[in-house]
């Protein structure tokens, strides 16, 4: 977000659990779900392209545990809603081909612990993560990309729950949000974009009426007023969907995934990647500290950047960025960071800290962050802001 423009409009975009990256996204990570359920070792790297009544499975996995994939990627797809045979992707009935082998021994020996010339486990691939977090939404999340996901979750909802009523809904969509800002913080919602996929009997008025309704629901009311300008289904008509529409991959979705364009990005995707890769849990980690930064009053906006290695565990750098939000010195918090204790940024301690081995033992899932963002849901672990009093003692 811009230091200098004290008022400006910023927009980020989401797309719905049936987008077809989003299919992948699913995909990838039930079968990751389904490998640490049985052996919380394992090693995965999952990859799925899905189109027209196909699934293809692709990617290194290593692994104790026994996985029908095809039961797996059918399964996930079932629960998006893809289950008719009429729009082009079925559960049920597309072809499923798998093309999965183990991981290369080169990389296992520099991230397995005691393997290799290392004894501690290390990164599993070098590289730089972010993790932000901002004051201006109760979830210290930027508040364009967390009120895009809430839209399209809260469409999705209501197709699942409600079919009788909601029946013109198919699953794939994207919403768009634009804010106007000023000093930094969100003051009114100025535009909302959806594009939602439907049956061919649905009238347009129809649509528009149910996302007024959403926003209404979704977005607190002091950002809302009579001008905001709606744009659903801009072409018209969004009859042919989902995969059978648009071809889908795993983490094509970097930025919907994080943070809609605020801050920086390092270009890894997330999605199909056991936590052993840096790129998905050294960003849940990166996550967790920002938030827990701007929960203890240290600043309003914070960024934090961690490079890593290819098989070396501490982090190559730690850098902080509060976009001149701070209330104490950027070093300071720096310097507490590189000590290592409040937060344990080896790979080894990220894993154990964030519990990223077993999900299913604390109530979450790696599919559930393929859809809705992987940031801002109290559900997962790195939302947590359980080192807000370590901070303050540390630093206040």
């Amino acid at each position: 977000m811009s230091k200098i423009n004290s008022r400006h409009v910023f927009t980020s975009e989401s797309v719905s659990e049936g987008h077809p990256d989003k299919v992948s996204d699913q995909v990838s990570d039930a079968i990751l779900d389904a490998c640490l359920a049985q052996d919380p070792d394992s090693r995965v790297a999952c990859e799925t392209l899905t189109t027209t009544d196909l699934i293809v499975l692709s990617g290194e996995i290593t692994t104790r545990a026994k996985v029908n994939w095809e039961e797996v990627a059918r399964a996930a797809v079932a629960k998006i809603g893809y289950t008719s045979d009429d729009i082009g992707f079925s559960a049920s009935s597309c072809k499923v081909l798998v093309a999965l082998h183990p991981q290369s021994p080169d990389i296992s020996q520099g991230v397995t612990e005691g393997m290799g010339a290392f004894v501690e486990q290390g990164a599993g691939d070098q590289g730089m993560m972010f993790g932000y977090a901002s004051s201006e939404t109760p979830e210290l999340m930027p508040a364009p990309i967390l009120y895009a996901h809430r839209i399209v979750e809260r469409l999705a909802e209501l197709r699942h729950n409600d079919p009788e009523a909601y029946g013109f809904l198919r699953p794939d969509s994207k919403s768009q949000v634009s804010f106007l800002y000023e000093d930094g913080m969100p003051v009114r919602l100025e535009t909302v974009v959806v594009s939602h996929q439907h049956t061919p009997e649905m009238e347009d008025e129809q649509l528009r009426a149910l996302v007024k309704q959403v926003v209404c629901e979704v977005i607190p009311e002091k950002f809302l007023h009579d001008d905001v300008v709606y744009y659903c289904n801009p072409t018209g008509r969004f009859v042919v969907g989902g995969p059978n529409g648009d071809t889908g991959l795993t983490g094509r979705k970097i930025i919907v995934d994080t943070y809609g364009g605020v801050g920086s990005h390092g270009g890894g995707a997330f999605s199909g990647k056991d936590p052993s890769k840096v790129d998905r849990s050294a960003a849940y980690m990166a996550r967790y500290i920002a938030k827990n930064v701007v929960a203890a009053g240290l600043a309003a906006k914070c960024e934090i950047q961690v490079a890593y290695a290819i098989g070396i565990a501490l982090p190559l750098s730690v850098n902080v960025d509060t976009y001149g939000t701070a209330t104490v010195a950027e070093t300071a918090i720096q310097a507490v960071l590189e000590k290592n204790e409040i937060f344990d940024l080896r790979p080894a301690g990220i894993i154990e800290m964030l519990g990223l081995k077993t999900p299913g033992a604390a109530g979450w899932s790696y599919q559930q962050t393929a859809a809705n963002g992987h940031f801002g849901r109290e559900i997962f672990p790195w939302e947590k802001t359980d080192k807000v009093d370590a901070l303050k003692a540390a630093l206040l």
